[in-house]
């Protein structure tokens, strides 16, 4: 199997994004809010829009709802750049906050700008799944990768996966992923993340735009290594994808909720658990007399039967037990000795 993101819990990357509508003091603010729900990775977004988007592109369908009508996708996406000193501000926050800074890059110069800047993983978004040159200029850092599958066939998925092989990378964590904010509960298609799993030989994970927090434990509890998940401090704040993301709480809850599922998930073992065992004896049966069974008497299915508790002969010996001479007088209830 190819390497990806080894922990022995999962990754969980609070992704941040652009909703800090370009203020700093809105990105410190959900540093901290990521901090307090003790996510592991607070992730950002890196990119000159002019090396982005062409001045002429339409915004998607989710942009137009929750952004203003008179912008561009240019124009909404310039006032969300982060510059080399904001990021090295927010670095050095994350630091004393004790989280993880991450950031995806969206174009070749951010990527130069993620690399210098020390970023021992990147990110790579659904929309470049597709960018040969972005592929190769990541697979040369030869970094860790957590690649995202958004709108992507099968086949994508393994020329994206071919590409940065061949320029060196092999520790990729693949994460299913549907690009629409929200999902629809019906397209996110959780058994596609199993299924690239099987076909690709690769780690998984989950990156998640549905609006709950019930598909990302879902996600846990069948498998993913890494969760991605958009929060914010406010839905209600202008931008492209506060709609979509997680309120602080609910980060929260979203976090608790997948620890609690990797406690679940245990070993792998089936044996009975240190906490019910105590219950072995007081719920399961013995074989007991079904009334008076005089000394010298045979043990038959009408003079045996099985009761509570089950620290007598196991019901599982029964037809040891019948035919056997009785080698004392048994009253009703009292267990069966041989």
């Amino acid at each position: 199997m190819q390497g990806g993101i080894q922990l022995n819990k999962t990754f969980i990357i609070a992704e941040a994004g652009v909703n800090h509508n370009g203020s700093m003091e809105l990105a410190k603010k959900l540093i901290d809010a990521a901090a307090e729900a003790k996510v592991d990775v607070v992730k950002f977004q890196t990119f000159k829009t002019e090396n982005l988007v062409c001045k002429n592109a339409a915004k998607a369908e989710y942009q137009e709802k929750t952004t203003s009508k008179n912008e561009s996708q240019f124009e909404m996406l310039k006032k969300l750049e982060l510059d080399i000193e904001a990021h090295k501000v927010l670095m050095d926050y994350c630091e004393a906050k004790g989280i993880m800074f991450l950031s995806t890059a969206f174009d070749l110069e951010s990527i130069d700008v993620l690399n210098e800047l020390g970023m021992e993983i990147f990110k790579v978004p659904s929309g470049e799944i597709t960018n040969y040159p972005y592929l190769k200029k990541i697979g040369k850092l030869k970094k860790k990768v957590i690649l995202s599958t958004g709108m992507s066939y099968m086949e994508e998925v393994q020329d994206a996966i071919k590409v940065l092989n061949e320029n060196g990378t092999r520790d990729i964590t693949v994460l299913h992923c549907n690009t629409e904010y929200p999902t629809p509960i019906e397209d996110v298609n959780l058994n596609a993340m199993n299924t690239i799993k099987e076909n690709l030989n690769v780690e998984i994970g989950y990156s998640d735009h549905t609006t709950g927090i019930e598909v990302p434990i879902a996600a846990v509890a069948m498998g993913a290594k890494v969760i991605e998940k958009h929060f914010t401090l406010d839905k209600n704040m202008e931008g492209p994808d506060h709609k979509a993301s997680l309120e602080p709480n609910e980060l929260k809850d979203m976090v608790n909720a997948i620890r609690n599922i990797e406690k679940a998930l245990g070993n792998g073992i089936k044996e009975p658990s240190k906490s019910e065992i105590i219950n072995l004896k007081i719920v399961r049966k013995s074989i007991v007399a079904n009334g008076l069974i005089k000394k010298g008497e045979k043990f038959t299915e009408d003079n045996l039967t099985c009761k509570r508790p089950g620290d007598g002969i196991s019901p599982m010996r029964w037809e040891e037990v019948v035919g056997k001479i009785a080698n004392k007088d048994f009253y009703e209830d009292e267990m069966i000795e041989l």
